[in-house]
């Protein structure tokens, strides 16, 4: 059977018009819409801002950990990181031990000196790590001029010095540390190295230390103990992992069939388990900062409802007016939900300029500190704040267009 009546296609025309008269709606009232705007603009440039920290912090944490590589492993007392835990329960009979096993490549011992550095009439207070040659494979850390430590340095505990290169311009400013003598507590060293910049890794600042011989610094100290031992394993992380700790576990009598960390006296932290743990905590982190952020949305979103219910009031016989000269049910909806979505979108394109800037500030100000910090707006972010802000005119706007599609003509044009 052949139809009788067919709906009309939409008019380009009207369309048109009605988003003209929703553009005009905003802007009859710049200041009420910018108010308006207000709570979409610091909900989305939060998000963008809380979404932009997170991802820079772990972009840069993991590019430090790659660049010494994810087999590096350190081996650590307890109580380096647990309160009223032992400082003392690592000794160069474990470092021997350790630096046997297959999957270890490569293993040092490390000796803390807590001493001050003088250098003429300058003192300063850099970590100062009496360890040996094999750190420096360990930690991927490269020779900028000179030369590094070296098996004979330790076996004859000559007094020789790595520096490297932020405590290089420290302490010697425009000079040329090579073959300039410094002085650890009462012991004296010369400067025979001086190392490149390497950021930071394994959650310790690799351009501050100064590195003397192993031998040298357990003669100035007195120790008996390690601070801790640093390896490159090969293989599987944790299956060197699982090595290290059976290891310690049978030379320092430790029975823990469950595995319980807690019961161990060492620690043993390797680049791929901190970089799991960066990703773990930074994807927590930004999954609550937002929501918190989102709050503020919410709040916008509110805003935008009860300005928009205000407009249709204030409006009422201009849409009795519209009805009356034939616009549709539709036309009106459409109308004020425009308004409702070019008010949250241009709040939301807003917002977006305004919390990667002041995240691209943020990243400036961390890479003074840091050496560098990359500056880092994933384009997911940016498209879910667009998402959100259109979402929040769809939702809150719909009420009150909804109200204003409702109105008879006859009433509205009666309303004072």
């Amino acid at each position: 059977m052949r139809r009788l009546y067919q709906s009309p296609s939409p008019n380009p025309m009207l369309l048109s018009d009605t988003i003209r008269t929703a553009l005009c709606g905003i802007t009859a009232n710049t200041s009420r819409s910018a108010l308006t705007m207000l709570g979409i603009i610091i909900g989305v440039a939060s998000v963008v801002l809380m979404v932009s920290i997170g991802n820079s912090f772990q972009t840069y944490v993991l590019t430090q950990i790659a660049s010494i590589g994810t087999n590096t492993m350190d081996v650590l007392p307890t109580g380096l990181q647990k309160f009223g835990g032992n400082t003392q329960s690592l000794t160069l009979e474990d470092y021997n031990a350790i630096k046997q096993l297959s999957t270890v490549t490569s293993a040092s011992p490390v000796i803390l000196v807590s001493q001050p550095v003088h250098y003429g009439k300058d003192a300063w207070n850099p970590m100062v790590m009496g360890t040996r040659q094999e750190i420096f494979k360990n930690y991927s850390l490269k020779l900028d001029r000179g030369r590094l430590l070296e098996e004979s340095d330790d076996d004859g505990a000559r007094a020789a010095a790595v520096v490297s290169a932020q405590t290089a311009i420290d302490l010697f400013g425009n000079v040329d540390p090579l073959g300039k003598r410094i002085t650890v507590g009462e012991f004296s060293f010369t400067v025979v190295g001086v190392l490149k910049s390497q950021g930071s890794a394994l959650l310790q600042d690799l351009d501050k230390p100064i590195y003397i011989p192993f031998s040298r610094a357990k003669a100035i100290t007195g120790q008996t103990y390690l601070t801790y031992i640093t390896l490159k394993t090969v293989g599987d992380p944790e299956v060197a992992k699982a090595d290290v700790t059976s290891l310690l576990r049978q030379r320092h009598h430790i029975s823990n069939p469950e595995n319980d960390p807690d019961k161990d006296d060492f620690i043993a932290r390797s680049a791929e388990q901190i970089s799991s743990i960066v990703n773990s905590v930074t994807l927590g982190l930004t999954i609550f900062l937002s929501l918190i952020a989102g709050i503020s949305l919410l709040v916008g979103g509110i805003g935008i409802m009860n300005i928009m219910l205000v407009s249709v009031t204030e409006r009422t016989r201009e849409i009795g007016l519209r009805k009356a000269v034939g616009a549709k049910r539709r036309d009106i909806l459409l109308q004020f939900l425009l308004e409702a979505v070019s008010l949250t979108l241009t709040g939301g394109i807003v917002g977006i300029v305004i919390g990667g800037s002041v995240g691209w500030i943020l990243a400036k100000v961390a890479a003074k500190f840091l050496g560098s910090f990359p500056f880092v707006v994933s384009i997911g972010a940016i498209l879910l704040a667009i998402a959100m802000a259109v979402g929040a005119g769809l939702i809150f706007g719909l009420y009150p267009a909804k109200q204003a599609a409702d109105l008879s003509p006859m009433e509205a044009l009666r309303f004072e």
